[in-house]
């Protein structure tokens, strides 16, 4: 019987804002060594015995920094699911779980957030492998993170009596809400409630029979948007009219918390699911005032405090209890008790149609990147960088010009009818309404600047002729 992986990330990550954005939400980003949260959590099941390459549920927007970062650690999907709206995690897992009934009616499908942080992928994959036998048996398991503190930012689970055979897994009593800080108190001290990690390992055909009797209108809706999907590129597009009938509900909801089948495997590993910056405060290495720091910092007379610096240094002075997180762009001061209310910034960012909200300075398209250097009335300067052998689509502007100096590689520009070569220390013009396109040919970045000029200069004014990765 085989494990067919589910990793989930579709999430948009505002609590860790600044860092971690709309655009580029925390499962794209390194927190903890070498690879990206999305990244290890794929690492973490390639150990697995029997286990196929994984499926992945993503939002639209995010589909090729996920192909770009398995290409990066040179792992293959099985398919990756495109949401053209999100719709929480119970339509999600049924659509993965529909897709691998159809290829593997006995598979065990092991569900996984993309963006947790679990130091030791061993551990893990020991754990996955205990609670095996539960699910063959046909429980829905779930698996609880023992306490290590009174947390109220998780929700909880009540273990009841021990599966009959089964030692290493018991039965759910209840799930719990976010408690206040009396009951997670009262938790920790009896002893037999866990935290609730979103980590699942059930039989994909018992939690679909579940999921038809539970959510019989939500479980056609899923059946229909999977039948009546796209392929494009190495991409599954779900039909978004049949999605958006499907209700936004959780799975807890949905299934676990109304089926006699919901089971527990208690695990004691190191795990967070990074929901904020005290989350990164509680798992950070620690200097001797409690301190947590990245980046350059210099501080005096701090203590339990976070400081993250990305691009220039970071001061502090005669302070306690705060968080400081700095990026380019943006800065944010905050006690550490009070960084659950985070949104609300980006919620208001979001209202003022400040794009601070949304995207970094640097932004990244399945080409490369580019990075607003300077702007102001009727111009803009960008840093692009296109990847090796990538081009952009085939385009033109009806409201700006175009300057392109290369700094680095050789750039292939068409530019009209023209097709011209250019190295480095070289210049083009593009004027308002030709079409044109950047390409690659070499082997290296090519990185330019680009200084746009015209009345409008938003993104939006792009009219695209032909383009390699069928954006619109």
């Amino acid at each position: 019987m085989s494990i067919h992986p589910v990793v989930l990330s579709g999430g948009s990550g505002t609590r860790l804002w600044p860092l971690s954005r709309e655009a580029l939400p925390k499962q794209f980003l390194k927190f903890h060594g070498d690879h990206s949260l999305l990244q290890a959590t794929i690492l973490r099941t390639i150990g697995l015995p029997d286990a196929s390459a994984p499926t992945i549920l993503a939002n639209n927007e995010h589909r090729f920094l996920i192909a770009q970062q398995l290409q990066d650690i040179g792992v293959v999907a099985r398919d990756i699911i495109l949401e053209p709206v999100g719709r929480n995690t119970a339509p999600a897992l049924a659509i993965a779980a529909l897709s691998i009934v159809a290829e593997d009616p006995d598979g065990l499908m092991l569900a996984l957030p993309s963006d947790h942080l679990i130091a030791d992928g061993i551990a893990f994959r020991d754990e996955v492998l205990a609670a095996v036998p539960a699910a063959q048996a046909g429980h829905l398991v779930t698996f609880g993170i023992r306490p290590r503190w009174a947390e109220t930012g998780y929700g909880y689970i009540a273990c009841g009596s021990t599966i009959p055979g089964d030692a290493a897994c018991s039965a759910v009593a209840r799930f719990v809400e976010k408690p206040d800080i009396a009951r997670a108190e009262r938790f920790l001290a009896e002893g037999g409630y866990f935290w609730n990690s979103g980590m699942f390992l059930f039989p994909a055909s018992v939690f679909l029979s579940e999921i038809e009797r539970l959510q019989p209108a939500m479980f056609a809706a899923c059946r229909q948007a999977l039948s009546e999907s796209q392929r494009d590129l190495d991409f599954t597009r779900l039909s978004q009219p049949a999605l958006e009938r499907c209700p936004s509900i959780s799975v807890d909801y949905a299934v676990l918390e109304h089926t006699a089948l919901a089971a527990v495997r208690p695990v004691d590993y190191e795990w967070s699911d990074l929901g904020s910056w005290k989350a990164l405060w509680d798992v950070g290495v620690k200097d001797a005032d409690g301190n947590v720091t990245q980046g350059a910092t210099a501080l005096e007379n701090v203590r339990n405090s976070y400081l993250y610096s990305e691009s220039r240094l970071v001061t502090a002075i005669g302070l306690d209890g705060i968080v400081v997180v700095e990026t380019a762009d943006a800065i944010l001061v905050s006690s550490r008790e009070s960084v659950q209310d985070v949104r609300k910034i980006v919620d208001k960012l979001k209202r003022e149609k400040r794009t601070e909200g949304v995207i970094h300075r640097r932004v990244h398209r399945p080409w490369g990147t580019y990075e607003s250097v300077d702007e102001g009335d009727r111009f803009q300067v960008k840093r692009i960088t296109v990847n090796p052998g990538a081009k952009l689509s085939l385009q033109m502007h009806h409201h700006r010009a175009e300057h392109w100096i290369v700094v680095r590689g050789t750039a292939r520009v068409t530019r009209g009818e023209e097709v011209v070569m250019l190295g480095e220390n070289e210049s083009t013009f593009i004027p308002l309404g030709v079409k044109h396109r950047l390409e690659n040919p070499g082997r290296i970045p090519l990185e330019l600047i680009e200084v746009q000029s015209g009345p409008y200069l938003g993104e939006d004014d792009i009219v695209r002729f032909e383009d390699t990765y069928n954006r619109g």
